[in-house]
């Protein structure tokens, strides 16, 4: 692609033509596989200077792959940002911009309601390292202002978070950041590209599971990390080569960037059908509340809407059924629910072309205390979709026969 400007390209061809080169000893289209474990060279003085990285090249795939280096440029150049680093899981990209950013003493905000295994590395095990944790409404800028103290190194958030779908304004909290020189660190798994771009709203790090939407395929556990050259460096070196080891598997890497050649308009479907699924469930009579932010009646709609792109709000919904339905605790009307689709797999991951659905306070956040989970608002009958591929009146047809056997 040496001969067309990407930086002016549309992101659907930045999501299949970004970082890829040409095969130029078989022109092969897609890209190959370098299933090594290590690199040989000609002679000693080759390999010193390609081990201390004083020319390009690779000595052993812990620190770097050619398959992986061309799916980090991609997503690079898809997120507006220098450079990345691919991890094992999303988890391991999580893991290692802490390592790489945090030391004993030093202090973290963090937005209230994120992911289970944020929430246990924020709580426990950031902890058993001498660095402390306070737990705050990302949505209320006041809060976080207030949890800054002199030892605060870091603010991180989710765009929109899970499960309860709040969304958080990054710009207002970059210039947070910004004034108290903390590194903003934003996971955007349910919001990526082409809904947002954190790092041109002001985020510091963004970090994804690229098991989600990136690869969208329900066949890949992998992570990645963006940002600027100089803070990549510090999470590839310091962090996830030496201390974490959680290098992503080239052929993972193969897999995510075939994926990425269609994550354009998979992702635009998943936000289309999301929106028909949240005006449904929101009509229905089971249901007490929906958490979509494409719905007027959520309350930060015009915050989602503007700092969304094309009119996308996200292929996750969460939504409450009713207390009392023939009886039935919300608790067990929702596992009766689930338990009647067909279509609708129980599941704890999202971003497939397969629906899921799935239970947090007994799945996804089922080791978040009880009571950090009544802070985040996660009740016994939040009930967490991520909507598929498939044809939207099927999964509505799926979800009317489920609710009938209530």
């Amino acid at each position: 692609m040496e001969k067309f400007d990407l930086s002016t390209a549309g992101f659907d061809t930045a999501f299949i033509h970004a970082g890829q080169h040409r095969d130029k000893e078989w022109g092969a289209l897609a890209t190959p596989i370098y299933q090594t474990s290590t690199f040989c060279y000609e002679t000693v003085e080759e390999g010193q200077k390609k081990i201390m990285r004083e020319i390009p090249g690779y000595y052993y795939s812990r620190s770097g792959n050619p398959t992986n280096s061309v799916l980090e440029e991609k997503i690079a150049a898809i997120e507006g940002a220098e450079a990345a680093v691919s991890t094992a899981s999303g988890l391991g990209a999580i893991g290692c911009v802490m390592v790489a950013f945090l030391r004993a003493g030093d202090h973290v905000v963090c937005g209230q309601c994120v992911y289970g295994g944020t929430n246990h590395i924020m709580g426990t095990n950031l902890a058993q390292f001498g660095i402390d944790v306070t737990f705050v409404d990302t949505t209320k800028p006041e809060e976080v202002e207030a949890a800054v103290r002199p030892n605060t190194k870091m603010l991180y958030f989710e765009t929109v978070a899970n499960p309860l779908m709040t969304v958080t304004d990054v710009a207002a909290m970059s210039k947070i950041a910004k004034a108290h020189g903390l590194k903003m660190v934003v996971d955007s798994t349910f919001t990526p590209p082409p809904i947002l771009f954190a790092v041109k709203l002001g985020a510091d790090i963004v970090v994804h599971s690229l098991t989600k939407y990136y690869n969208g395929h329900g066949d890949v556990i992998g992570g990645v990390a963006v940002g600027s050259k100089e803070d990549m460096d510090k999470v590839r070196n310091s962090a996830m080569t030496r201390f974490c080891g959680t290098a992503l598997a080239p052929f993972n890497a193969y897999l995510v960037i075939r994926s990425m050649k269609t994550m354009g308009m998979r992702v635009r479907q998943h936000c289309a059908n999301a929106m028909v699924m949240a005006r449904y469930l929101e009509a229905s009579p089971f249901v007490e509340r929906v958490y979509y932010a494409g719905l007027e009646s959520h309350p930060q709609h015009a915050l989602a809407a503007s700092q969304m792109q094309e009119g996308l709000f996200t292929g996750m919904i969460s939504f409450e059924l009713k207390d009392g339905i023939n009886g039935l605790s919300a608790y067990d009307a929702g596992a009766k629910l689930l338990n009647n689709l067909g279509l609708a797999q129980i599941a704890v991951s999202l971003g497939d072309p397969d629906t899921l659905i799935e239970h947090p306070a007994s799945m996804t956040h089922a080791r978040v205390s009880k009571e950090d989970k009544e802070k985040a608002g996660i009740s016994d009958g939040l009930i967490r979709l991520s909507v598929g591929l498939e044809n939207v009146e099927d999964l509505i047809r799926d979800f009317e026969q489920a609710f009938a056997a209530l």
